[in-house]
């Protein structure tokens, strides 16, 4: 019964990464932060019953669609941690990112947290990070790590285990008025501004 619960939680976590990242045209260079009480997959109440097991099962099935892709991953750790993210050295580098120094275990960081930075080849974290897409499994508050603008997401599936997910993509601000362009035209107006 369980091994079937494992591969559940598998296959859910990559299709809803798979929808969010087709939907957010998540590709490499692009980053995709996820937030995840694995308490809330498992049935209970956030940061009650964090389980590796349940981790590695999710990070199984959202690094399937990840290595597919070739987009980047980010993983916020628990509010001990002050909500810091793991990732990849690499990509802290290549964002320019703040580094802080903790190692995220399940009581300070969380499973998730905890069992991403022990799968990454050197794993770093980052104090925040501007994202081009969220996933939030178990209604973890990861909003403060996408970029401005958010937009949510209605996926098909809603639910990972019996936590509920929320999705969001970013898009860049809309600047301008009511005389601002957001396409090119097909052809240019005779009008000028000066």
């Amino acid at each position: 019964m369980q091994q079937n619960q494992d591969n559940l939680i598998h296959r859910q976590a990559a299709q809803a990464v798979r929808e969010l990242a087709e939907l957010a045209g998540l590709k490499p260079g692009k980053v995709l932060v996820i937030g995840t009480s694995t308490s809330e997959v498992a049935g209970k109440r956030i940061g009650t019953s964090g389980a590796l097991e349940v981790a590695q099962q999710l990070l199984a099935g959202i690094s399937e669609v990840q290595q597919e892709l070739g987009f980047d991953v980010a993983y916020q750790c628990c509010e001990h941690l002050n909500r810091a993210l793991v990732m990849e050295r690499s990509v802290l580098e290549r964002l320019g990112l703040r580094e802080v120094s903790a190692v995220p275990v399940p009581k300070a960081g969380g499973s998730m947290a905890s069992a991403a930075y022990r799968s990454f080849e050197e794993p770093a974290l980052a104090e925040g990070i501007e994202a081009h897409a969220g996933l939030d499994i178990g209604e973890t508050l990861i909003g403060m790590h996408l970029r401005r603008v958010a937009v949510p997401v209605r996926l098909t599936i809603r639910q990972i285990g019996e936590a509920r997910v929320t999705a969001a993509t970013t898009r860049p601000p809309l600047i301008g008025g009511e005389r601002a362009v957001y396409r090119l035209p097909e052809e240019l107006d005779s009008t000028f501004c000066d």
